[in-house]
């Protein structure tokens, strides 16, 4: 049995998707409606840059869905691949809602609309330089978490993404993230900080989670193809009304991607194929278990290989 995941932010690069463009008119036409969806030259961004306004979350979250919804749809129409036979469609963070919108729990240009004012909301919910998010390598999540529990009362900080066995993100403001980065070092604990301008998945987005609150409420839910696998939970989404409730939550909550791609492997997943620009998560499925099966879907070449 397969999965299909869909990439988060961090994937962005300029001429994602620049082949597929060139070759099929089905791509053109989604970046067209993408153009009059967002009244905004997203292709142009996309396609030509610069570099620094793709990387504004506010750009980049609909771009990559953009990018992702097309791979999707050029190899379902095109190379007749059924991707809709996988067993769970997943992703991470922003690449929930490509999954979703893939699986048809959501129509394209809504999915673009919501991203737009997701990006737009998350950005904004921290002054920028107030916030940020540092990637630990190396430890294992209990000893992150008894780090943070032993310096509650000095630093305040979150586990934002749990992305594979060695590897997870926190988010936190910008004082409490120095002070963190001097504990991790003592510990002798690898640490990077990340050129990100906002700290995502944490409590300090509570402002996004009331504006995604309202905007998520608005919008038509439909029941889609396949089961989807939520960050939140790292467990199957049972209903539409469950579905929107954890949209809610991922706000603020972590990103349980090592919990996800290890439940779906329980429940009998032994072949991950990952659609969109980049190959972040085939490496963070390949540092979870080297035994199954990992396909990265981004280009032309890509494609012509898929045998499901």
């Amino acid at each position: 049995m397969f999965s299909v995941i869909f990439p988060g932010q961090g994937s962005q690069m300029v001429g994602m998707g620049k082949d597929l463009y060139d070759n099929f008119d089905i791509v053109k036409n989604l970046f067209k409606q993408a153009d009059e969806t967002l009244n905004f030259n997203i292709s142009k961004l996309i396609l030509e840059g610069p570099k620094e306004e793709l990387d504004l979350t506010i750009n980049t979250q609909p771009a990559i869905f953009l990018i992702s919804y097309s791979i999707f749809n050029i190899v379902k129409k095109k190379f007749n691949l059924d991707l809709n036979k996988a067993k769970y469609f997943a992703g991470h963070s922003l690449g929930e809602y490509s999954a979703l919108s893939c699986a048809g729990y959501l129509d394209f240009s809504e999915t673009l609309k919501i991203l737009r004012i997701r990006g737009e909301a998350m950005q904004n919910s921290v002054p920028k330089g107030q916030g940020g998010m540092v990637a630990v390598l190396g430890s294992k999540i209990e000893a992150i978490e008894k780090i943070l529990s032993d310096h509650k009362k000095t630093l305040d900080a979150q586990i934002a993404n749990d992305n594979s066995e060695g590897q997870m993100v926190l988010s936190g403001k910008t004082e409490d993230l120095e002070l963190l980065i001097k504990i991790l070092k003592e510990n002798s604990i690898k640490n990077i900080k990340l050129p990100v301008s906002a700290p995502f998945h944490c409590d300090l987005m509570s402002n996004a989670t009331k504006i995604m609150t309202e905007e998520l409420n608005k919008l038509n839910f439909k029941n889609g193809q396949n089961k989807l696998i939520s960050n939140v939970t790292a467990n199957e989404i049972k209903d539409l009304d469950e579905l929107k409730n954890l949209l809610i939550k991922q706000i603020e909550n972590r990103v349980r991607w090592r919990e996800s791609v290890i439940n779906m492997i329980e429940n009998n997943v032994n072949h991950f194929i990952e659609i969109g620009p980049g190959k972040v998560l085939s490496g963070l499925v390949k540092r979870i278990n080297r035994d199954v099966k990992i396909d990265t879907i981004n280009n032309l070449s890509d494609i012509d290989s898929i045998k499901l």
